[in-house]
């Protein structure tokens, strides 16, 4: 038999990395020399180089790039086993932990991230797939495409280095400097949020608090964000502040968009195809995936359901082995092409307690589901 794995995180209690390891030393005991492919799920924040690492080959490549701040740290990109597909998580280099207790998304920065995109690119990858989340900035992407060669000029025609609290200083933006590296590169953003560049369920308003802005800087930044739209459709002739995901990530979804051309796709997409998903997929093969909840939010095409539109196509069982699920929601996953939902919380305990137990129960699970199976 075949057995792909492919769980996204039970987020706070087990990684997706971990999961496939238990999933996998059951499937050693009941079915014993099947072949199992193992896929950790990456969602474009912290661990995702990683995750795509085990699941397809590569190794790290470590850079000295700029910090949220513009101090020199080393940080990484992904380049994987083909060689010409790259992964970068923003998080790396503009992620919140690094700016400890000095929050500010009015100062922070995205310069790594493009340092980070453009080597590489100068390393020989064709494809860079880019990770959004768990960033400490609201610039826009304006950091990033500084890096990359994109200009900036505020009223005085002095070119500089727009933040989140200077983006109102923009009075024009050439990308004719854009370094020319990048005209032959495919560059996905992962990306599994649909704000909207800016306004009341945009990238200030929604994530700027987490970030460290009060009330009032949170009308600063959206305001920032609006003027630097405004910019961007005089350089490019494109409204991007509406299409949904650009207000991922301090505005990045906006400034991957224009700046970068790029594609934002759902994470697990982007997993899936990177993977060759669909090739690995045949009559044998049972496909276990699984979620943190499996809730109304699994419906929009994240994880359970992303990998539910492909095994449905090829006419694969696909069981998904959650930590809780709704019930209401439950009936729309099979239709959607779910074949079966197992909850791993044996009693009725509160999460406070059970998460404690979530390696053992998920073992169990997965086990009782097996033994089902063999019949």
């Amino acid at each position: 038999m075949k057995f792909i794995l492919i769980p996204d995180s039970f987020k706070g209690t087990l990684s997706s990395g971990e999961i496939c390891n238990i999933m996998k030393e059951k499937i050693s005991i009941h079915f014993p020399g099947s072949e199992v492919a193992s896929i950790p799920v990456a969602d474009g924040g912290e661990g995702s180089v990683e995750a795509f690492i085990a699941a397809v080959g590569g190794e790290k490549k470590y850079v000295t790039v700029k910090n949220p701040y513009f101090e020199d740290m080393n940080a990484y990109y992904g380049l994987l086993s083909d060689g010409e597909t790259a992964v970068v998580e923003m998080a790396s280099c503009a992620g919140l932990p690094l700016v400890e207790d000095r929050k500010n998304p009015k100062l922070t920065t995205t310069y790594g991230v493009g340092q980070l995109i453009l080597a590489a690119a100068k390393s020989g990858a064709k494809k860079i797939i880019i990770g959004l989340g768990g960033s400490c900035t609201n610039d826009g992407g304006c950091g990033a495409a500084s890096a990359a060669g994109v200009r900036f000029y505020n009223g005085k025609g002095e070119i500089f280095i727009p933040t989140g609290g200077t983006l109102d200083s923009i009075s024009r933006i050439s990308m004719d400097e854009m370094d020319p590296i990048l005209k032959d590169v495919e560059i996905v953003t992962m990306c599994d949020i649909d704000n909207p560049m800016y306004g009341e369920t945009g990238a200030a308003y929604i994530f700027g608090p987490q970030k460290g802005a009060d009330e009032k800087m949170v009308k600063e930044l959206d305001e920032g964000l609006k003027l630097l739209s405004a910019a961007i459709e005089n350089t490019i002739g494109k409204d991007v502040s509406k299409i949904p995901g650009t207000g991922a990530a301090g505005a990045m979804g906006a400034g991957m968009v224009a700046f970068f051309n790029s594609e934002l796709q759902m994470g697990i997409q982007t997993v899936l195809d990177t993977v060759n998903f669909d090739e690995l997929l045949s009559h044998d093969s049972y496909v276990l995936t699984g979620e943190g909840k499996l809730d109304s939010q699994s419906l929009r095409g994240k994880v359970v359901i992303g990998i539910a539109e492909r095994t449905k196509k090829r006419n694969v069982p696909l069981i998904a082995i959650v930590g809780g699920a709704d019930d209401q929601e439950i009936a729309k996953a099979y239709e959607m092409g779910v074949t079966a939902v197992f909850s791993i919380n044996r009693l009725p305990q509160d999460f406070s307690v059970s998460s404690k137990f979530s390696r053992e129960n998920l073992g169990y699970t997965v086990d009782n589901v097996l033994r089902l199976l063999k019949i």
